[in-house]
């Protein structure tokens, strides 16, 4: 099938936590290994809510896998992963969907439309044009890469405008809270904990102003088997309608798998919107799942992710989501 051609080599982000969580009971992690599921997720609800859910509710096990889990601080690092034989599947966000469009994954199942990211300015930066010619701190290849280059297209610049330094989001918190960057293209909740230093920094820019819908999806290493995919997502549809029933309950779950509090989740969760099993099945059978990930694609290109924008039906397994939505 075509895939588009990525113009720039995937980013190297170092990775924050490698703490790999037990989901069931069990030893052995070899990709040979049909019953065992290596998943990556990011550290907050969006990455981490169907995966204390399916630990609580035993949903790995009675569906004959293990899952042994790993935390990471992008998209792009667990792509990586998953093309080195390191991961089986991951969760990424909207500004990682150039990745799986270039070919290097699969998305198997859609998870949430997120609106949590920003362009943020030390205090007194009302607009994006007070940000010309300053220093802006973004973790390249991520949704906050995404917000900043909408924020520019829409406000007339480009990234000439500014200087756009890179950085991993730990470094980021720092570096805006003790005032070594003047902005950054970031996202909740890692937002909070800057706030708690710079109460009076500026949203300058947000995807909630946009009008878009930004998708988080769950993908798959290309040599995962499709059996195991189907296995997969069913669990993970199984997850997603809990957690449509028990908003409450996923909090605390969520929040003490990420060893935060709840309050903490429940901040982060409010930028989120989600939606049921058969919602996202319908969706993908109507097609409006791919005019999310083609207005998504549109971006990519202009932003010179992308040479061109592929059919998402080459990297989105729709098919495989609506058939394992009606077993």
């Amino acid at each position: 099938m075509p895939r588009s051609t990525v113009r720039h080599a995937l980013t190297t982000l170092p990775v924050v936590f490698m703490l790999s969580l037990s989901v069931s009971a069990c030893s052995g992690s070899g990709s040979g290994d049909d019953s065992t599921v290596r998943f990556g997720y990011i550290g907050d609800y969006n990455g981490a809510s169907l995966l204390a859910i399916a630990e609580k509710q035993q949903l790995w096990k009675k569906a004959g896998l293990t899952a042994e889990v790993k935390s990471f601080n992008n998209g792009p690092v667990q792509i990586q992963a998953l093309g080195a034989g390191d991961l089986d599947y991951g969760y990424i966000g909207p500004g990682a969907m150039w990745l799986p469009a270039s070919g290097q994954s699969k998305i198997i199942a859609i998870n949430t439309l997120t609106y949590a990211d920003r362009v943020i300015g030390q205090p007194g930066m009302e607009s994006m044009k007070d940000l010309k010619g300053k220093r802006i701190g973004v973790p390249e290849g991520t949704s906050g890469d995404m917000i900043l280059n909408i924020a520019l297209e829409e406000a007339g610049m480009t990234d000439k405008d500014i200087t756009k330094v890179n950085m991993d989001p730990s470094t980021i918190v720092s570096a805006f809270s003790s005032g070594k960057i003047d902005a950054a293209g970031f996202f909740y909740p890692a937002i909070d904990t800057i706030k708690q230093k710079v109460p009076d920094l500026v949203e300058v820019a947000s995807t909630k102003d946009t009008g878009d819908s930004f998708p988080t999806a769950f993908v798959a290493g290309n040599k995962v088997p499709e059996d195991k995919n189907s296995k997969v997502v069913k669990v993970l549809q199984q997850a997603n309608d809990w957690r449509q029933a028990h908003p409450e309950e996923t909090i605390a779950l969520t929040a003490k798998l990420l060893e935060v509090s709840e309050a903490q989740t429940k901040a982060d969760a409010s930028h989120v919107q989600t939606l049921s099993t058969a919602d996202l099945a319908a969706k993908s059978k109507s097609g409006e799942v791919d005019k999310w990930l083609k207005t998504l694609g549109d971006f990519f290109v202009r932003n010179k992710q992308l040479d061109e924008n592929p059919d998402p039906g080459d990297y989105y397994a729709g098919d495989l989501y609506e058939r394992a939505q009606g077993d």
